[in-house]
């Protein structure tokens, strides 16, 4: 007589979440249809976790199939992966269970629609509609007490309100799906406590998407599929809007046990995170910048956190990100208006390739805000070295910083100068731009030709400047450039060179220097006379008869 290996109730909640894991909701459709139709045939137990059966499809399969282990495959049809035959099996198991076989056929839904247990305080064979209503009334109790819960209590709710996406693909979808299962069940909060907790179900979400499923531990991923980055983007994007709206946190004191558990969490994500994958780092220091020193601003609040970071790095030791930490620790410094401790961690941040420039120009913003244009121009001076390592880096901000500072501070000015050639070759363009801006024509010529320029390489409204207030200077430029071009003896340079003496011949005439004009192209078509193309372009130019 065949043995009777009965299931209990955690057996079964774990056979529905290894089917919801190994099988997709097509194949469990089709073994569903293949149950139906009593396609399973013979069908036997040899001992409580293996069963033997055949299943009838274009032939019969034979499988051995181990219930701790569904991932293996254990069919003899060419499918290479868990297939329907196996999943009729399964669904024949579990009617000879007297379990509820739509639930197995519903694996995916059911495997995250109650706690494990939940069925033996409904039936171990309800229906999935059952389970369901009871996973939301649970819901509903949980969410009631959200206000009076703690951080830890919130994520739980989140991860109980999304656990039926667990199986879904991570895309923007899948944020938006999230969203609406926690609205669905959240009952109105506070504003402020209402915006707490919006910043942790975006911070569940994005640790949700940059994480490994089924992944406990804060080793994130190495890369992102195109989808999940679209979906992280969306959820940053969404952080960093409601981190900038200014939080009262000064007038809610009784919310400090949420504040202070919400920056231990900040703090230990952005502090194990790898130094690539850096998801944390924005939110950690908008949250400081935009809800925390509003709130307080107190030096001892810095000094506080400084005492946490190093606690953290002892406690992390290997795992840390120094990086992070680095500029966490200066920004900390920044605050307690420790400049120099600062300046000296971000240079060792910046040691290293990968820093990102806007982590440096980050520090800009409160200065200006607070019209600190001492600390500002001092701030642009140390900077500016470590963004010149940072290649193909736009420094428009930058420039523009120096601008508003030279504005209320002008004795500042040389040492924009300074910094700035300290900063070529990457300044170039802005350097360039800020001589011609400030009336340093001379300057910007030197400038030019120790770089080996031409006038080739400048749009015309480029040089506009110069040939208004200072054309003169402009004379050796232009008379250097033809010549290189006449050198060149084709057609093409030619035609750049008579270019330039139509330019050349205003130039002349806006000095009154016309004779002057007059003897040298009569003295450059001489000596150019066999050059019979570039006489040419000479004549069509009008410069010659």
């Amino acid at each position: 007589m065949q043995p009777n290996y009965d299931l209990n109730d955690d057996q079964w909640d774990q056979l529905i979440q290894n089917v919801a894991y190994s099988f997709d909701d097509l194949t469990l459709k089709r073994g569903f249809q293949y149950y139906k139709q009593q396609r399973v045939k013979p069908f036997a137990m040899t001992d409580s976790r293996k069963i033997n059966a055949c299943v009838e499809g274009r032939e019969v399969y034979r499988l051995a199939l181990d219930l701790d282990d569904l991932t293996a495959k254990s069919c003899d049809c060419p499918v290479p992966r868990p297939c329907k035959h196996m999943a009729a099996v399964l669904m024949e198991f579990a009617e000879r269970q007297q379990r509820s076989v739509h639930m197995l056929a519903n694996a995916k839904a059911a495997a995250s629609a109650f706690k494990p247990g939940i069925a033996k305080s409904v039936g171990k064979a309800a229906p999935l509609s059952t389970l369901l209503s009871v996973r939301h009334e649970q819901l509903v109790e949980q969410a009631a007490r959200l206000p009076s819960g703690g951080v830890a209590e919130w994520r739980e709710f989140l991860d109980n309100c999304t656990s039926p996406l667990a199986p879904s693909i991570r895309n923007p979808q899948y944020v938006d799906r999230a969203l609406a299962a926690v609205a669905k069940v959240t009952p109105k909060l506070p504003p402020v406590l209402d915006e707490l907790f919006r910043l942790h179900t975006l911070l569940f979400l994005l640790e949700t998407l940059t994480k490994p499923l089924g992944n406990q531990t804060n080793t994130f991923v190495s890369s992102l599929g195109y989808f999940t980055h679209l979906a992280v983007t969306e959820v940053q994007d969404a952080l960093e809007s409601l981190l900038r709206k200014k939080l009262p946190l000064a007038e809610h004191p009784e919310l400090l046990p949420h504040v202070t558990e919400t920056l231990d969490y900040l703090r230990h994500e952005m502090l194990t995170e790898s130094r690539n994958q850096s998801y944390f780092s924005a939110s950690y220091s908008l949250f400081w910048t935009c809800w925390l020193m509003p709130a307080s601003g107190s030096r001892q609040l810095f000094l506080n956190e400084i005492e946490q970071l190093e606690q953290a790095r002892q406690e992390l030791g290997a795992s840390l990100s120094r990086h992070a930490w680095l500029l966490a620790h200066s920004r900390m410094l920044f605050y307690a208006e420790d400049d120099e401790a600062a300046w000296e961690l971000l240079d060792h941040a910046a040691d290293r390739p990968g820093l990102d420039p806007g982590e440096l120009m980050s520090f800009l913003p409160p200065l200006s805000e607070a019209k600190d244009w001492s600390r500002l121009a001092d701030w642009l001076t140390r900077i500016g070295p470590m963004l010149s390592t940072r290649i193909r880096y736009n420094l428009k901000d930058y420039s523009q910083y120096w601008e508003e500072t030279l504005r209320e501070l002008p004795e500042a000015e040389p040492r924009m100068w300074e910094t700035l050639a300290a900063m070529l070759p990457l300044a170039h363009e802005v350097y360039s731009e800020k001589l011609l801006e400030y009336g340093k024509w001379q300057d910007w010529m030197d400038f030019q030709l120790s770089d080996d320029k031409a006038p080739a390489d400048f749009r015309v409204r480029d040089l506009q400047p110069l040939e208004k207030n200072a054309p003169e200077l402009l004379l050796p430029f232009y008379h250097q450039a033809v010549e290189r071009f006449v050198v060149e003896k084709n057609r093409h340079s030619y035609k750049a060179a008579v270019k330039l003496l139509k330019r050349l011949a205003k130039l002349y005439k806006k000095l009154k220097r016309e004779e002057r004009w007059a003897l040298f192209l009569e003295g450059f078509t001489a000596r150019h006379s066999r050059l019979r193309a570039l006489q040419e372009e000479l004549r069509k130019g009008n410069l010659i008869p």
